[in-house]
Formats: structure tokens, C-alpha cells, sequence
């Protein structure tokens, strides 16, 4: 069976502060070398437990942060850089999907460096009124490739969304959240064991696992952190305005739903 690893930054073990994870950061490079250890822990994983091609997506930021050189040889494809609008870009030759590093959603109390796609733009999202992050967008995406998403990864309150939203799937806690830039966690090879451990725990449930998939229309809810950052509904007459800070599209699929909220 074929695994498809999204890789996000802010759910990775070792990541706690905002300068880790933006790439102009006093601490960027921490940020790509901790995201290529973890990609290389899931990727051998998935290979002892018999996973055949791998694809690994680098999906944090403008998709530039593992260090190639460094990376596995055993995984099938890196994805790295910009993919238009094809989020998961190679998903149709997969069988599962793996969210591998990420966060809880925009408003989460307590979590680390919480945020759905933009700490700086967005301040909630809801999914045919559900309220949604990150964790829900990528699931529903993958969902409408009918690929079911078998293992969650991050701190403890991403990993609660995640139940929450698939309770099917596997989830691996690699730290605790204390503060939204601070955090509990294991030494590294504690942490990498865990990862490797549950990688091969959700590779082995992968035929119990199903997708997500939400009903159609998908009706994408939007509120953003200032009022002048709603979109022009004269540029794109699909766009609903509910106030200054909200508005709403509709699409046929999560991944159009979430392109066209831009």
C-alpha cells in the first residue's frame, strides 16, 4: 500500500515559538532540520511496516523547508515548493494519508502556536458550520480523493481535534502545550520512538480507517482578523458577505472551497 505524509511545522516535536517556524526567524533552521528528522522517522516506519511508495509533502509555508540532502532515500517522492492548487498533489496513487506535524485550530485556549493557515488574516473558519482548522481542511480534502487519513500528529490539543473530528484515526501526542509559545516534551529519541511506534500502529489499521467526506456543497465560512481583508465580491461574484469580517463560499469539493476563499 502507498502512504501519502503531509508535513505541517507548528505540531512537530521541539517546535514552540513563532521563530522557529517563519522563515525569516532567529530560529528557522531548527524548524527544517527537526521537519526533516520526523519525515525520515515516518518514512523508514512506513517501510518496516511494509508501506511500498511513499510520498512526502512539505506543506508548511511556502513549502521549502526540508533539507534534501538529508532526507531518506527510501521514500517514492518529495514534494516540495508550490503546487498550484493541487494541495495534495500525487494523493490518487495513494491508499492512507498522514498529517504529520500539525497544530490545533485558530482560538484553541492553551495550544501551541495555534492558527488555521494564517495567524495573520484568519481568525475562524467553520465547514458547513462546523468550526474547523487545518486538521478538518486537509482531512475533508483527502476525503474527496476517498483516502482516509490514518494518523494525526502534534501537540496534545491537535490531537484531541483530531479524534474529535476522526475518531478511527491514530493520533501521536509528541509534546504537551503549556502556553501558546511554550511546551512539555520528551527527549528526541523518546519522541522518535513514539513517532515510529503509532507510524507503524496506523499503517497496520489502514483498512479499519474511512474518509472524511463532508456534504455537498461544502459551505466554507470565513472570519478574518481585520475588516478591509474581506475580498472584493465584485472580483468573485460566488463570494457571500455576512459582515465586515465574515464571508462565505460555496464549492463542490474542499479543496475548491478552500482555493477560492483566497
Amino acid at each position: 500500500m502507498n502512504i501519502y505524509v503531509m508535513t505541517d511545522a507548528e505540531g512537530l516535536c521541539g517546535i514552540f515559538d513563532k521563530e522557529q517556524v517563519n522563515s525569516d526567524g532567529s530560529r528557522y533552521n531548527e524548524c527544517r532540520e527537526y521537519m526533516t528528522r520526523e519525515v525520515n522517522v515516518v518514512v523508514e516506519a512506513l517501510k518496516e511496516a511494509g508501506a511500498d511508495r511513499i510520498y512526502v509533502r512539505d506543506a508548511h509555508g511556502g513549502g521549502n523547508n526540508v533539507i534534501w540532502d538529508k532526507l531518506s532515500d527510501k521514500a517514492y517522492r518529495y514534494i516540495i515548493g508550490n503546487t498550484g492548487k493541487d494541495r495534495f498533489i500525487g494523493i490518487d496513487d495513494c491508499d492512507g494519508v498522514i498529517l504529520l506535524g500539525y497544530h490545533a485550530m485558530a482560538g484553541t485556549r492553551g495550544a501551541v502556536l495555534e492558527h488555521s493557515m494564517s495567524s495573520a488574516r484568519i481568525q475562524n473558519y467553520w465547514i458547513n458550520g462546523m468550526p474547523a482548522g487545518e486538521i478538518a481542511i486537509d482531512s475533508g480534502i483527502a476525503g474527496d480523493f476517498n483516502k482516509p487519513v490514518i494518523m494525526v500528529t502534534g501537540d496534545d490539543y491537535a490531537c484531541r481535534e483530531a479524534k474529535k473530528l476522526l475518531p478511527w484515526t491514530v493520533t501521536c501526542e509528541v509534546k504537551k502545550s503549556t502556553a501558546l509559545y511554550g511546551v512539555m516534551i520528551p527527549p528526541m529519541k523518546q519522541a522518535y520512538a513514539l513517532l515510529a511506534e503509532k507510524t507503524k500502529e496506523a499503517y497496520g489499521k489502514l483498512k479499519s480507517m474511512k474518509p472524511l467526506v463532508y456534504d455537498k456543497p461544502i459551505t466554507f465560512r470565513v472570519e478574518v482578523v481585520e475588516r478591509n481583508a474581506v475580498p472584493n465580491p465584485y472580483a468573485k461574484p460566488y463570494l457571500k458577505i455576512i459582515d465586515g469580517r465574515t464571508y462565505e463560499v460555496t464549492a463542490d469539493t474542499m479543496e475548491e472551497a478552500l482555493f477560492r476563499h483566497y
